[in-house]
């Protein structure tokens, strides 16, 4: 039986040889290990049969089958090294990239439209000689109504329904804000602009955001009038909107300036409202320390959102802030 036995041996290596060689996967391999030396493989099958051998030719066996067993597992390591040597050899050569080739460019994002159309207005006011100041969009009561001539009891604070972070803070209602801080502390003469959100408590519409963006400008100086206004306004406008551009103002109210006006452009056959602005009201001079004796000033604020609707096409301000790249990229 034991001569059957080292047959029985010999043809197994044999057959395992043969199929380690033909295998061509991990997957292939492992079926032919468990074949040989599964806990129901064939080499499992001549350990079975040892308890029927004489105790003399048992111990003889068992070594043959243990060295048997050890042949086969270094046999089936090695050819799993060549294997995986091979997919990582496929698999890099997949992956090869050719440092010879052109690159390829990537996608290129663009401005907002509406930062396109701010950094437009900026510019425009850079050439008239303004400075661009920006400021934080969360102010104390302090600047954002008192010093613009606004106290607690002043009614135009109900056309600039806020959010208060606090009793004393709350997100700016306008960018005239930044006006109050800057005039402090410096000695005219002074042209700037200021830029950035803004803040009310409007119903949203088609023309309406709680959030939109502003422009705010003045400039302070001896014998500043409501002239120069005018000139520094029909300069922007024909330089927004085109040479063709006509201005028109008209009288209006604001808290902060006195005598006030509504400015209004005429752009692509029909009249756009685009801010409001005035002569500074000596109070808000003398509450940042400017004499108004001496010094006058003008201010003016105008809306972003409203004339890139108009000038773009764009039907409702909501479009601004939905991320639709459809939109996005046609400007």
């Amino acid at each position: 039986m034991i001569d059957e036995i080292a047959r029985s041996i010999t043809g197994i290596i044999d057959e395992t040889e043969a199929a380690a060689r033909a295998a061509r996967t991990p997957e292939e391999l492992e079926d032919v290990r468990r074949h040989a030396l599964g806990r129901r493989g064939a080499l499992a099958g001549l350990f079975g049969r040892l308890a029927a051998l004489p105790e003399a030719d048992r111990a003889r066996a068992g070594a043959h089958l243990n060295e048997a067993r050890r042949r086969l597992e270094s046999l089936l390591a090695a050819r799993a090294a060549e294997l995986g040597a091979r997919a990582s050899a496929a698999r890099f050569e997949a992956e090869r990239l050719d440092v010879t080739l052109p690159g390829r460019r990537g996608p290129v994002g663009r401005r907002h439209v509406l930062r396109r159309t701010l950094e437009e207005i900026e510019r425009i006011f850079i050439g008239l000689g303004f400075e661009v100041v920006e400021g934080p969009e969360i102010e104390q009561e302090e600047f954002n109504f008192n010093r613009l001539n606004m106290p607690a009891d002043h009614a135009a604070r109900d056309s600039q329904d806020s959010f208060y972070v606090t009793d004393d803070l709350m997100l700016r209602t306008h960018t005239t804000v930044v006006d109050a801080h800057v005039m402090v502390g410096r000695t005219p003469p002074m042209r700037v602009l200021t830029s950035g959100r803004c803040y009310r408590r409007d119903a949203v519409d088609a023309t309406h955001m709680p959030v939109f963006h502003q422009v705010d400008g003045f400039m302070v100086g001896e014998r500043i009038t409501f002239a120069d206004l005018k000139g520094v306004l029909a300069t922007f406008a024909r330089e927004m909107f085109g040479p063709q551009a006509r201005t028109r103002f008209q009288p209006g109210y604001f808290p902060f300036t006195e005598p006030s006006a509504e400015l209004a452009v005429r752009f692509e056959g029909r009249w756009l409202e685009l801010g409001g602005c005035g002569m500074f009201h000596p109070r808000v001079l003398e509450v940042a320390g400017i004499d108004p004796e001496r010094y006058t000033a003008f201010a003016f604020g105008l809306g972003i959102d409203r004339p890139a609707m108009v000038r773009f096409g764009i039907p409702d301000i909501r479009l601004f802030w939905e991320n639709d790249l459809r939109l996005l990229e046609q400007f």
